[in-house]
Formats: C-alpha cells, structure tokens, sequence
C-alpha cells in the first residue's frame, strides 16, 4: 500500500499512447488515488480513462486549479490527505508543476509538511534540451516572453547575452497560434551565429526539432501555428 502523499503524475504531451512515456507504476498509483486536482475536468477524464480503463470516473473527486480559481480554495483541495487519502495533481500536458499552475498547490502542501511524490514522465523542457545539443549543465527556462515587438526583442538580447557571458542556454514557451511569429522573432532578434533550436510536437508522431544558426533559419522555419513547441537558443 502506497503512503498518504501529493502525487504529481505526469501525462502524455499529446495523443501518444501512454505506454511509450509512462511507467506502468504510475497507472498502479493512479488506481489507488480518489482525489485529482487538474487544469481542466474533461482532458483529465480522458487521460485516466485511457491510462486505466476499468476506473470509474463516477467515483472520483475531481478540483480545477487554473487561472479563475480562488487562491483561498486551494488549501481545501488538500484537505483529504489530512484524512490519510492520497491527491494526485495533473497538467494538461507533460510534468504538473513545470510551467503550470501545479506549482501553486506543491508550495501549500509543503507549507503543510505534507508528503510530496513526483513521478516519472516526459517533460517537454527536458527532452528539448536533450535533443539541441546545447548546454545542460546551466540552463535556464524563461517561460513566455513579451508581446510588445520592442519589449520582445530588448528581451530577447537580454537573454542571449547571458548565452555569451553565462555560457548559459536559454528556453522559452509561446502560445501555440504565437509560435510562427517567436519563431521568426528569435531568428531575426539574435547574432547571426547565435543557434536557434525548435522542438515541435515532442514524442508525437510528428515530432520535430532542428538546430540552425540564426541566419540559416530564413526560409526554413515549419508551420508551427497551434503546435506544442519548445525554442532554445545558444551560442
């Protein structure tokens, strides 16, 4: 029997079957837990009715915890591991807590000296890295940068500098109808021999990542309008 605790369970980072990122243990901990805190009711459904079938969802307790949620609310989505009952905490894609608002609940129950078990699972962050071939010993994950053009690319040199005087790769997300223009903007932002990685659609079937300098990338930038993508850059 698993101990009371917080379990941050990752899912899959789109329709991938689950089996080829996820340890068969996580399904055995999935079973045992009656209480998830999630972004979103329906995709959380989904994912555990395809990772454990025989699950009633009838029976589960499901909390929202995303941008409308009351922060006093949260506290009370942990109260069942003060009856000895298990949480489980999901994303909408990859790893809970990883630029996602999981973090927010993980900082409560610490606060509370309650048990806190990650689990294994694919973050999109990591596997980026992994696959540009930049530095992975000193990195740093930027999330969104700013809309305004010339916020944006004050930003975007700011960050690169850090490439030069850090020996420091930088990381950043976009919303996915923004990514052709991020894209085009760290291209056109950078020194022409700064690299420039894009990781689309990590463990899908079309799964895409690419490492060009800078001024090689004229032309050759994919359609990544509504895509998960991860951009990297470094010297």
């Amino acid at each position: 029997m698993m101990q009371p605790a917080l379990y941050m369970i990752p899912v899959t980072l789109g329709e991938t079957d689950h089996r080829k990122v996820l340890p068969e243990y996580n399904r055995e901990v999935i079973l045992q837990i009656k209480h998830f805190i999630v972004e979103n009711r329906r995709t959380a459904r989904r994912f555990l009715k395809k990772a454990e079938p025989s699950l009633v969802l009838a029976n589960l307790q499901f909390y929202e915890l995303n941008k409308h949620t009351p922060p006093g609310a949260i506290a009370d989505y942990l109260a069942p591991l003060s009856r000895g009952e298990s949480v489980g905490v999901l994303s909408e894609a990859g790893c809970p807590a990883i630029a996602d608002p999981g973090a927010d609940v993980v900082a409560i129950a610490q606060g509370m000296n309650c048990r806190v078990t990650p689990l294994v699972g694919p973050s999109s962050i990591l596997m980026a890295l992994m696959a540009s071939g930049f530095n992975g010993q000193s990195f740093a994950f930027n999330g969104y940068l700013p809309i305004e053009a010339t916020a944006r690319a004050k930003r975007i040199r700011t960050l690169e500098t850090r490439i030069y005087t850090d020996n420091q790769t930088q990381l950043f997300i976009e919303t996915p109808y923004r990514n052709n223009k991020l894209a085009q903007d760290l291209a056109g932002s950078c020194r022409a021999g700064t690299k420039l990685c894009i990781a689309a659609c990590i463990t899908c079937e079309d799964e895409w990542i690419r490492t060009l300098p800078a001024r090689e990338w004229a032309g050759r930038i994919p359609d990544l309008n509504g895509k998960p993508a991860i951009f990297l850059i470094y010297k």
